[in-house]
């Protein structure tokens, strides 16, 4: 079946809903595609909050632009930082007008957190779950939309370009244009063609390709790997942020995020013996930012031969922590754990992809009619390692600069009816379904064990070989099945996992990063 609309958004967390609600009106028909349902999105999962200068008595621009710089290791664009700091506060008033509730204090004003790598108290929140307010809030303002059709458990494959057209394109062809995208449709089975005057890309990010992640276990990377695949430019992928505190409870997956904001709130790291030992990589202690954090835990796990640390609350009003945190609490209370009075068993996991399809300002991607918001883009804004809470506000300050220029440049656009059918000839035997789920994990081992936290030539080197086996086996059996969610996922994170490791070889080779060799973190190693 063939769908002509002038929007396709790929993905449904807060960067894809944001750009449909701004571009869907009267004369523009939006299709939204999401792999699953428009509640499971790494959006929902976020505890924490969302930056934004808002109490101007103590906070500034500059400050905020100074400690995302120094967070992201001095790599960040700093016009994308000041894009998305200075308009923050618009995106609020947004998010407020589509029914967003962020926490306020009895005199009316905004209730604020500081997190770790934040210079001022400015991070928005709803209780522990700010994220689920918010996609709870979109789902509701995307489903009174009429302009907007939504496409539940609909699977993007590939995007449309001049290649399935017969022209052959490489990374160097001029003019690589979008027409739209293939989509598995699960009820008939079959792919349909979704023809778009602009596509905009919002899949989220890639946690899911390493075998511990805080992420839902969707975000195995489809957007990028489509755009890889399609010979977009992809950009920083080697810069994976590992939360440093996620719920230790082997057997998780994803892992119960144990927000940052409670260690802005007073929590202590301490070793198995009851020691802290932040003291000893940072003088932030505790809120260093995320990649020190983590990188400290990981080195005290190994130094000791552990495997998680804990997160010490007890010395917090035990009222006030189980306000601030319901649900952290409620979640550990169910495993035994009284976080008032019992030490929270942490340890870190694949959080945040800071890298991702390279955009300009606009959102544009080097793909013409192509744009790319949220985890899956790479803005600039985060460089080596984003800042808490940084993440949400940059996808509606994009949604709302790719929107706008969307919106301008729209009506140069037409449909390309040449487009063939994709050909889903073939099958998939259920011995080959089994493999396919066990690849998956393989690739998860693989990424954890070589690509993870602590980096090195030779943990790289090894990634890379057994990588490069699971991709031809993978190709063959795209090429000779019928497309499914399993394959073209397993397709995907084999592509993500390489481009990380890629990625992680070509900035030890330029630059000598710590993010890729075992040293510990200086800061500013440039």
């Amino acid at each position: 079946m063939t769908y002509e609309y002038d929007y396709l958004v790929i993905g449904s967390g807060i960067a894809g809903m944001s750009f449909a609600l701004k571009v869907a009106g009267e004369g523009s028909k939006v299709a939204l595609v999401c792999k699953t349902t428009l509640d499971e999105a790494n959006t929902a999962l976020a505890q924490g909050g969302i930056a934004s200068v808002t109490n101007l008595e103590v906070d500034d621009f500059d400050k905020h632009i100074h400690d995302t710089m120094v967070a992201g290791d001095w790599l960040s664009d700093p016009k994308a930082v000041e894009l998305v700091v200075k308009n923050a506060p618009t995106e609020i008033a947004q998010l407020l007008e589509w029914g967003v509730d962020f926490d306020r204090q009895e005199n009316g004003e905004f209730d604020l957190h500081r997190e770790g790598g934040h210079s001022e108290f400015r991070i928005l929140h709803h209780a522990d779950n700010t994220g689920f307010e918010i996609q709870e809030s979109l789902i509701r303002k995307l489903r009174e939309n009429p302009y907007i059709d939504i496409f539940e458990n609909h699977f993007a494959i590939e995007i449309i370009t001049q290649h399935h057209l017969g022209k052959i394109v490489t990374r160097r062809t001029p003019g690589i244009t979008c027409y739209g995208a293939y989509v598995l449709n699960p009820t008939t089975g079959g792919v349909d063609k979704f023809l778009a005057r602009i596509t905009t890309m919002a899949t989220g990010g890639a946690g899911a390709v390493y075998t511990t992640t805080t992420n839902p276990l969707v975000a195995t990377g489809d957007g990028i790997a489509m755009v890889y695949r399609a010979k977009g430019t992809v950009q920083d992928m080697e810069f994976i942020q590992f939360h440093p505190t996620a719920l230790y409870h082997p057997g998780d997956r994803p892992s119960f995020l144990i927000t940052e904001a409670m260690r802005g709130y007073g929590a202590v790291l301490r070793n198995l013996r009851g020691e802290e030992f932040m003291h000893k990589y940072d003088e932030r202690l505790s809120l260093a930012p995320r990649d020190i954090v983590a990188r400290a835990i990981d080195s005290e796990m190994k130094l000791h031969g552990d495997d998680h640390v804990y997160l010490d609350v007890t010395h917090k009003d035990p009222e006030e922590t189980r306000h601030h945190f319901p649900n952290i609490y409620a979640k550990c209370l169910s495993l035994g754990i009284d976080i008032t009075k019992d030490y929270i068993p942490v340890a870190p996991a694949a959080h945040y992809l800071c890298g991702g399809i390279k955009v300009d300002l606009n959102g544009q991607s080097s793909i013409s009619r192509l744009y790319a918001v949220g985890e899956c883009s790479c803005t600039g804004l985060h460089g080596g390692n984003r800042l808490a809470s940084n993440s949400l506000i940059e996808a509606v300050v994009y949604a709302e600069a790719a929107a706008r220029h969307a919106q301008a440049a729209i009506n140069h656009y037409d449909f390309r009816h040449d487009v063939p059918d994709w050909n889903d000839e073939g099958t998939t035997l259920p011995e080959e379904m089994v493999l396919i789920t066990q690849s998956i994990k393989e690739v998860g081992q693989i990424m954890s064990s070589y690509v993870g936290i602590v980096r090195s030539n030779l943990r790289l080197d090894r990634a890379w070989n057994r990588l490069d086996l699971l991709y031809e086996e993978t190709e063959q059996l795209f090429k000779r099945s019928k497309a499914s969610r399993e394959i073209c996922e397993l397709r995907n994170i084999i592509n993500v996992g390489y481009l990380i490791m890629r990625q992680a070889k070509e900035r030890k080779e330029s630059r000598g990063l710590h993010y890729t060799i075992d040293y510990p973190h200086t800061a500013n190693n440039q």
